[in-house]
This record gives C-alpha cells, sequence and structure tokens, in this order.
C-alpha cells in the first residue's frame, strides 16, 4: 500500500504538525523566525535517507529556507537515539521499539512520521542445516539481536504467539554487525534482524527464515525528531517528512532501478538490495492516534516485562492533530 504526499495531503500535514504543536505548548512562531540559516542533523540507517543523501534532494528542497543538512550513518535506532538525546543529530529513521526506550529514559523525542506496516523485513534466521524448525525449537536456544530495538518487539510477541515466554530463550545482546559474525561461526542458534541484514544473510550465508513478522507486529519505521527542533524549524520539518515519501513513491514504481541505485549507495550486491526492495510496504504517512496506539501497546509489553522503569503515556508524542 502507498501514501503518496499530493497537494492536500502536503496540507494536512503542515496543518497537523502545526496543530499538534500548540496543543502540546510546542508551537512558537517567534522562536520559529529566530534562527536564520538552520541545520537539520539527519541520522540515518542503511535504506530510504541513504538514496536521499545520495541524490542530494533534500538539500536542494531546503535551500530556499537557507537551511543546511549534514549526515551520520548509524547501524541501528537505539544509536541514533542516544545521539537525538545528547542533542547531536535532529533527525531520522527507526523502528518501533527504540522509541519507547529512548522515551522511557527521557528522550525528547517527537513522532515526525511513519511508515506503513513492514513485517515481511525482520525475521529470525537460522543457519540452513539447522535443526531449529519451528518457534516452539528456540526454547532454551541462544538468540542474537539488537537490544531495544525493532526486533527486540517482535521476538518478544512472536514466541508469546507460540507458547513461549520470554524467558524460554537465552537472549544475547548484540549489535548487527556482531550478531552476524556470531552467527556465522555458530556462536548464536538464531539470529533476530531486519533489511537489508536480513537480505545480506539469506543470499551470502544461506541463511533461513524460520519466522517473519506476518501476522504478528506490524514494524512501522518511525521518523523522528527533538522537541526543540520541531518547535523552531516546522517547515524544514515537513519538507524532511515530504522527501522521506517522494522517495518511497519513487522505489514502489521503480524497484528494479531502484535495487541497483540502493547497491550501489549502500555497497552491497545487487541481488540483496533486489530481495529487500521487493518485500517491502511503501509509503509514508503522519502519526494518528491509531499509530500512537500501537506504540503505547509496545510500551505497555516493556513495561509489564520490566524492560522500561515505568509506565508511558504516548499521547503528546507526535506533532500530529489526534483526532
Amino acid at each position: 500500500m502507498t501514501h503518496r504526499f499530493s497537494s492536500s495531503r502536503r496540507q494536512v500535514l503542515a496543518t497537523s504538525i502545526a496543530t499538534g504543536l500548540a496543543a502540546a505548548g510546542l508551537a512558537n512562531p517567534a522562536l520559529a523566525q529566530s534562527s536564520a540559516a538552520p541545520v537539520l542533523r539527519v541520522g540515518h540507517q542503511k535504506g530510504w535517507l541513504s538514496l536521499i543523501k545520495a541524490r542530494g534532494t533534500l538539500e536542494k528542497r531546503l535551500a530556499p529556507l537557507g537551511a543546511k543538512v549534514t549526515w551520520t550513518e548509524f547501524n541501528a535506532g537505539p544509536v541514533q537515539l542516544e545521539a537525538l538525546n545528547v542533542g547531536s543529530i535532529d533527525f531520522g529513521d527507526v523502528g518501533e521499539a527504540p522509541p519507547i526506550f529512548a522515551q522511557a529514559a527521557g528522550a525528547p523525542l517527537v513522532y515526525a512520521g511513519s511508515s506503513v506496516p513492514r513485517p515481511a523485513v525482520e525475521a529470525v534466521v537460522v543457519p540452513k542445516d539447522s535443526v531449529i524448525r519451528t518457534v516452539a525449537d528456540l526454547k532454551g536456544k541462544r538468540v542474537a539481536y539488537n537490544k531495544g530495538s525493532n526486533v527486540h518487539y517482535f521476538l518478544v510477541k512472536l514466541l508469546e504467539k507460540h507458547g513461549l515466554k520470554y524467558a524460554d530463550v537465552q537472549s544475547v545482546f548484540l549489535a548487527p554487525p556482531d550478531a552476524r559474525a556470531a552467527f556465522e561461526k555458530g556462536a548464536v542458534d538464531a539470529w533476530v534482524i531486519w533489511d537489508p541484514f536480513l537480505a545480506s544473510a539469506e543470499k551470502t550465508l544461506g541463511a533461513r527464515i524460520l519466522a517473519n513478522a506476518q501476522g504478528v507486529v506490524n514494524n512501522r519505521a518511525y521518523y523522528f525528531t527533538s522537541r526543540d527542533f520541531a518547535t523552531r524549524h516546522p517547515e524544514v520539518l515537513r519538507i524532511a517528512v515530504e522527501e522521506v515519501n517522494t522517495i518511497e513513491t519513487w522505489i514502489s514504481k521503480n524497484k528494479a532501478e531502484a535495487a541497483t541505485e540502493l547497491a550501489q549507495v549502500l555497497g552491497l550486491d545487487r541481488s540483496i538490495t533486489e530481495l529487500f526492495v521487493g518485500r517491502v510496504g511503501y509509503g509514508t504517512t503522519v502519526v494518528t492516534r491509531d499509530i500512537l496506539a500501537e506504540q503505547q501497546a509496545i510500551a505497555d509489553t516493556f513495561f509489564d516485562l520490566k524492560l522500561i522503569p515505568k509506565k508511558l503515556n504516548l499521547l503528546h508524542a507526535a506533532p500530529v492533530d489526534l483526532k
């Protein structure tokens, strides 16, 4: 399913951001006008933002505002949000779970946009000759994944769906590069990972998908900013989200060309990016009450599991009109 930013949709986003900021006590026109030539510091993972960076389209869109853009690549969402929390970046892309941990730690996070559901781009993989054939077989096994990432929540809900508890597996917390090395050496029995790392494991290691997130979790991507940046530069924020949707719309219509371009940008074999591009859901939209409810369910789950120290109320976490 693809959501396109028509002129009316752009107006909805602009109005939603302004309305939501005002409702949250964040709108201050004087502040927004006080900072000439703003700098948008983008943190990104390997994906759509990498294409936007390579093309330079965000810089072109922001040039009339006198705004500049800087880019920093991260290998996982939690590290990006740490950068947001210490004031090193202003905008980035992240999975479902990292914002929950960040908000529980007091990060000044604001949800700026959301993708459509993408359950096919995260999965539990095992070696091709593994005796593990069902999710139930994971009981007692060593499972590697990035703590606090989208796959953390996916694993919790996948185990629950198959009658297992979170404590029934041996969690091995590793960032994607280290998890891949451990998986390749046989130091772990399974790996929970997302694309393009997932596609790479399938194509280069012969990893076998045990289960993906279909029917388990939505696995949305989120685009975030800080309250301060949303207050001072709402127009810059609106343009950044529009550019994300523009590149997704293009990819959805030009998958072969996109796979080639993404392979060049990310330094991956085209067979990997072709697999990745072929199973992503495309479209970016404003964050609605229903979408925030999904995040609230994640927060409640993590609190119940004592993975976060306090209950969260996410109703004021997005610069949108929550009707």
